[in-house]
């Protein structure tokens, strides 16, 4: 069992841009959703696929189990999600040593950026880049689980707009 610690934040600017080491393309779905629990399933660049199983109430910790999974299980899968797909690119960008990863949403929630930092402990500090908003890690309604099952978000979110609410 692996434990996930990660901090996400809105993201002010496009700062972020000119540090992008890699960029994959996400479907993302959810078949099971519990208060404390979910079950994800993700496509990457239509090439692989991932079956996660999350559990725990704290947003900044919680326990993950990740297991990959054939392309057309997760298809099928997707059929089954509750609520919407959500369909984003990831960008990858190394900073200060720590990884921030970057989700440009399209879809449903277009014009919505957020960026999450994981750590290995809940000690870490790491230090935040200037094009970094404020921080919504407590905040639920940029879960991506939320996003998912609950439509009604997408206005509150900033839904179309190309500079979400900061």
């Amino acid at each position: 069992m692996a434990k996930e610690i990660e901090r996400k934040f809105l993201v002010a600017n496009d700062g972020w841009k000119a540090g992008v080491n890699a960029t994959s393309a996400f479907l993302q779905a959810y078949v099971a959703t519990g208060d404390d629990r979910s079950i994800r399933v993700r496509i990457i660049d239509g090439a692989s696929a991932r079956l996660t199983i999350k559990i725990g109430r704290d947003l900044l910790v919680r326990d993950e189990f990740e297991y990959d999974i054939p392309v057309a299980d997760a298809e099928e899968l997707m059929q089954a999600a509750i609520g919407i797909v959500l369909e984003k690119t990831r960008h990858r960008v190394e900073y200060r040593g720590f990884t921030f990863e970057v989700d440009e949403f399209a879809g449903f929630y277009h014009g919505l950026i957020v960026a999450e930092v994981e750590m290995q402990s809940t000690e870490d500090q790491p230090e935040l880049p200037a094009w970094l908003g404020r921080e919504v890690t407590g905040d639920k309604r940029y879960s991506n689980m939320s996003m998912a099952t609950n439509e009604n978000l997408s206005a509150e979110l900033g839904h179309g707009l190309s500079n979400p609410p900061l």
